[in-house]
């Protein structure tokens, strides 16, 4: 059960707020429509109840406000809009991203692939997938935690029937097993299609709460839809014959000689046309809208009979929750002049599926009558939902999240790659000019002109793209278990870039080394006695740049803003920290391992000596020592921002 209690957004400058003191109810079994024509605060109402738009009042989910809620994506699934992920990204590499972070088992996103229908498309990109297959997708992504409560925003935007039908059903099967569902639409038929509830908004307040019948008979009548281009004429001789007869009938000009007739019937409005010769371009019946607030201005020869009041028409068939629940688990018939198709499609497991007796009407399609099997673009009754385990929140699933997007897409390894390129181009070329080969900066492919190497740079990249990415896709905004603020999954981004940044470093010198073998031979390439040092400074340093990409992308939100980080430090703070920190030292560190040695309780081997030493010559580099002060610098910063807004989840 969802409860809204005196949603109100914030109120912007000159204009009243989108969604002004809103209380309303979802009930568990149930499908809850908000309706309202655009610009009504259907999407806003959506943002209050998940916690994601700034305003006041309080949403509760089964008594709990989400942000008390262990693990929300296993108490709320969300689509609001389209899906969220890299276009670069497949379908399956999507949805196993989102089960690290959620906390379920990689199968799980298998298993709903084959639901949604997409299991052909599982490889495909998603920049690729078309409207309906991505809001598949996105059902899907939602489903992925089981959770109680589904929050949709007007899922059938842009949808084909068929695909809308299909997507109907899976909803009210999954109200049927006792969810929730909660989505916005904007046609009022589709509403009393589907809702066991209405809850109709108008210029962001409640304007009716009411139940699908009672809806149905109030806010759809049936009329007939009649345009002929003596509008006057026949809307004064229905009135009179309506008179005469003392029926219930009202007569609305549209406009444009059109007119709706209330109260009466197709061939009842036709064949007094064809008595009194009145010509009748178009007769059709129709269920619409009526809304309270207009009414139809007054014609000088039209309008409801004299005495009478006009009676609503009967209600349109709404199906209840058990025929919606059963859809799914039913052959679809083809039409009598239809090609026989594949086999039909397996009915669901009885544990999936609650027991439920079965309607004669929904019954009698023969058992001769071949069925068709969904596909990704000819699906109109999807299977059930299977059940998943309920996850268990552990402390690896953001490391898990992250290793799945970092390896999900080809960008950091197109980075890589490159910057192995570059780095061993250049190191060909500082060794052909006439510089030794031994140099450390001519193994790092260092020259003096630039002011990074490429392998630091592109560790600074990767480690921008990767807070950068989750701003600009923000995939974790579907799931509904963690932001990008939290602790855990910054502590999990600096694990993986700085493994990504020493495995580049190491790649780099390994290349560059087995070049300068093969160009000039193997005993111009020795190893250095202080190759320890040389190795700490040199992994130290892509560490560096790729944490301070990370942080800046992390506190500014853009990938732009971790790039200029990374280049900051060599050419902004650098020469700053180098004249201002970097000073002669007072005494020397000659002899500080043998007084270490002396203070500590536990015997240290000898070569810890020399990565001791390397260890402190490393802060009195000027990149060092910029690379230091910039990391304190962004720490400081992501800790106050991320501390300044308020988390929901």
């Amino acid at each position: 059960m969802l409860q809204a209690i005196g949603l109100t957004s914030t109120r912007r400058r000159k204009h009243p707020p989108a969604v002004d003191d809103l209380t309303f109810e979802a009930r568990a079994g149930q499908v809850t429509v908000l309706l309202g024509s655009s610009g009504a605060g259907k999407t806003t109402a959506l943002r209050l109840v998940l916690g994601l738009e700034a305003g006041r009042g309080f949403t509760y989910f089964r008594g709990n406000p989400l942000h008390r809620i262990a693990n929300p994506a296993c108490e709320v699934g969300a689509l609001l809009g389209d899906v969220p992920g890299h276009p670069a990204r497949t379908a399956r590499g999507q949805l196993r991203m989102l089960s690290a972070a959620v906390g379920v088992p990689a199968s799980r996103a298998d298993e709903l692939l084959d639901v949604v229908g997409l299991a052909g498309l599982a490889q495909e990109p998603l920049g690729r997938l078309s409207l309906g297959m991505d809001r598949r997708l996105g059902l899907a992504s939602a489903l992925l935690g089981d959770p109680q409560t589904l929050v949709l925003d007007d899922p059938v935007r842009g949808l084909s029937p068929r695909d809308r039908s299909w997507l109907f059903a899976l909803l009210g099967a999954h109200a049927a097993q006792g969810g929730t569902v909660l989505c916005t639409l904007r046609e009022p038929k589709e509403a009393a299609r589907i809702a066991d509830r209405v809850v109709t908004l108008h210029e962001g307040r409640l304007l009716a709460d009411q139940e699908a019948a009672e809806f149905s008979r109030t806010r759809l009548r049936p009329r007939v839809a009649v345009r002929t281009p003596h509008a006057a004429r026949l809307s004064a001789i229905l009135a009179r014959e309506a008179r005469a007869e003392r029926r219930s009938v009202e007569v609305v000009a549209v406009g444009g000689g059109a007119l709706a007739v209330f109260g009466s019937s197709c061939a009842e409005v036709g064949e007094t046309a064809f008595r009194h010769g009145v010509l009748v371009h178009r007769l059709t019946d129709e269920v619409g809208d009526t809304p309270p607030a207009p009414e139809p201005e007054p014609q000088p020869q039209s309008g409801p009979v004299a005495g009478t009041s006009p009676a609503p028409g009967p209600a349109p068939p709404v199906p209840s929750p058990a025929s919606r629940a059963l859809a799914p688990a039913l052959p679809e018939t083809p039409a009598p002049s239809a090609t026989p198709a594949p086999p039909a499609t397996p009915v669901p497991h009885p544990s999936l599926v609650p027991a439920r007796t079965p309607t004669p009407a929904l019954t009698s399609t023969p058992a001769s009558t071949p069925t068709r099997t969904p596909t990704p673009t000819d699906s109109a009754t999807p299977a059930a939902v299977p059940r998943a385990p309920r996850p268990v929140r552990s402390p690896r699933w953001p490391l898990r999240y992250e290793l799945r997007r970092l390896l999900g897409v080809r960008t950091s390894p197109l980075i890589a790659l490159a910057a192995v390129a570059a780095s061993l181009a250049l190191c060909l070329v500082l060794a052909r000019t006439g510089a030794t080969a031994l140099k450390p900066h001519t193994v790092a492919a260092w020259p003096g002109f630039l002011p990074l190497p490429p392998a630091a740079f592109g560790a600074g990249l990767i480690g921008a793209l990767s807070f950068g990415e989750e701003f600009r896709h923000p995939a974790l905004a579907s799931a509904r278990g963690t932001v990008p603020r939290r602790l855990g999954l910054l502590l999990a981004k600096l694990g993986v870039t700085a493994a990504a940044a020493v495995t580049l470093a190491a790649l780099v010198v390994a290349v560059d080394v087995q070049a300068l073998r093969l160009a000039f031979g193997p005993e111009l390439v020795a190893l250095p006695s202080d190759w320890p040092a040389l190795a700490a400074g040199w992994g130290a340093l892509c560490v560096g740049c790729a944490w301070s990409g990370l942080l800046a992308a992390g506190v500014f939100r853009v990938t732009a803003a971790g790039v200029a980080a990374v280049l900051a430090v060599p050419v902004v703070v650098a020469p700053l920290a180098h004249k201002v920190l970097v000073v002669p030292a007072v005494r020397s560190i000659v002899g500080l391992p043998g007084r270490l040695r002396e203070l500590a309780w536990v015997e240290l081997p000898q070569e810890a000596d020399r990565w001791l030493i390397a260890a402190m010559r490393l802060p009195a580099q000027p990149v060092g020592v910029a690379l230091v002060l910039s990391l304190v610098a962004l720490i400081c910063a992501y800790v106050f921002t991320g501390l300044r807004r308020r988390a929901f989840w």
